[in-house]
């Protein structure tokens, strides 16, 4: 067996709104630029490092997640882009929402296993570009996949996160707080520099889009958008987004005492596909009884921020105050709500959000983080992550 993987890279793209920002950016342009800048980060270039990384090691794959791109293998066509050799292959993951997490545990795996001892992994989506999809013989494309087949439940996410609240009593006082958090949590960072070190900018633009002061009257003006008189509305609701977000991910050996973030564990599992935003909550679980950690010793959890709705009813079920007790440990620089939710990307952006949290900001060896998603068609995925 190999040694633990340990994140020593991390960066991502700003995230942009769909058909604003980055609209004419394909999903390799805006993949292409990360996976160049975690490889400088490693060699401590200004440029792209090609195919090397620390030591002189070679890049052994490129993993990425992605949902709606155009196919043809995302990753390996983003890693060329990025001016990587022929000899370095790549891996697509879809696990929908969760899948730039997914990916990321897939590269930990290699690592693990001794198979790999460098591996850029992260995800990657550009809603702007994604192709629209027909079946054969239809006049018009479909809205989406099934996550489902039939005979099973297969909401739209925004019904499925009224179900949720509806579920677990999560009222809509409550989701637009969450909002209104997320938003002033994003832009005080900002304001702080705390996004600088981790983005890449893209065409110019060094910001996230969407950050923007937020009123309380403002958002309880905003209609129900999915279900009527629901709770769910565009303002506590992520949107639809572009961008990109990867990590270089080493064995121990190879850290050569660069501090990152040591993988300690991961699990993906199902739930009921009628509720997928409760996807985190088994599989945070699992991930803390494998590992034999009480939650109270997680310094930094990251959930993505899909629905404020969701999050807070996955953080009652953990036992978590994001809008009390536990205001620093979640999500405290903002989340997708105010950052966007670029659907393939948006579980490696929420491990770029521990490194920076966490590596970046010096915590000691042995500080826990925590990294979560919730994925359409009833799914979770998590991992646990100490400071090296």
């Amino acid at each position: 067996m190999g040694e633990a993987p340990v994140v020593v890279a991390a960066r991502r793209t700003p995230i942009g709104t769909a058909g604003h920002a980055f609209r004419d950016l394909t999903v390799d342009r805006l993949a292409a630029p990360v996976i160049a800048a975690v490889l400088a980060d490693l060699d401590g270039t200004a440029e792209p490092a090609g195919s090397a990384g620390p030591a002189g090691a070679r890049v052994d794959d490129v993993v990425l997640g992605n949902c709606m791109g155009p196919g043809g293998n995302v990753a390996r066509v983003a890693a060329l882009r990025a001016g990587l050799g022929h000899e370095v292959p790549g891996l697509t993951v879809d696990r929908q929402c969760g899948s730039g997490l997914a990916a990321i545990l897939v590269a930990g795996q290699a690592v693990r296993a001794g198979e790999a001892e460098l591996v850029v992994a992260g995800g990657a989506e550009s809603a702007s570009t994604a192709p629209l999809r027909t079946f054969r013989g239809a006049e018009t494309p479909y809205p989406r996949a099934p996550f489902a087949p039939d005979g099973h439940p297969d909401p739209d996410m925004g019904p499925a996160a009224e179900a949720l609240a509806a579920a677990y009593g999560v009222d809509r006082e409550r989701q637009d707080a969450y909002a209104r958090r997320s938003h002033a949590r994003a832009l005080a960072a900002r304001q702080a520099g705390r996004f600088a070190a981790e983005i890449v900018p893209i065409e110019g633009r060094s910001d996230d889009q969407r950050p923007r002061p937020l009123r309380a009257a403002s958002l309880a003006r905003l209609p129900a958008a999915f279900v009527a008189e629901g709770t769910v509305t565009a303002g506590n609701s992520s949107p639809v987004s572009d961008g990109a977000a990867a990590v270089a991910i080493v064995p121990e050996r190879l850290r050569a005492g660069r501090p990152g973030l040591r993988l300690v564990a991961g699990a993906v599992v199902g739930c009921d596909p009628a509720l997928p935003g409760w996807g985190p909550v088994p599989a945070i679980r699992r991930v803390l009884s494998r590992t034999g950690v009480d939650l109270e010793r997680v310094a930094a959890v990251e959930i993505v921020e899909a629905f404020a709705a969701q999050v807070l009813a996955v953080t009652d079920a953990l036992g978590l105050d994001p809008l009390g007790a536990d205001d620093g440990r979640v999500c405290a620089d903002g989340g997708a709500l105010a950052l966007g939710h670029p659907w393939g990307a948006t579980g490696a952006v929420v491990v770029t959000r521990l490194f920076g949290r966490l590596v970046r900001a010096a915590a000691p060896p042995g500080t826990l983080g925590l990294a979560a998603a919730a994925v359409g068609g009833g799914l979770g995925v998590a991992a646990l992550f100490e400071v090296a």
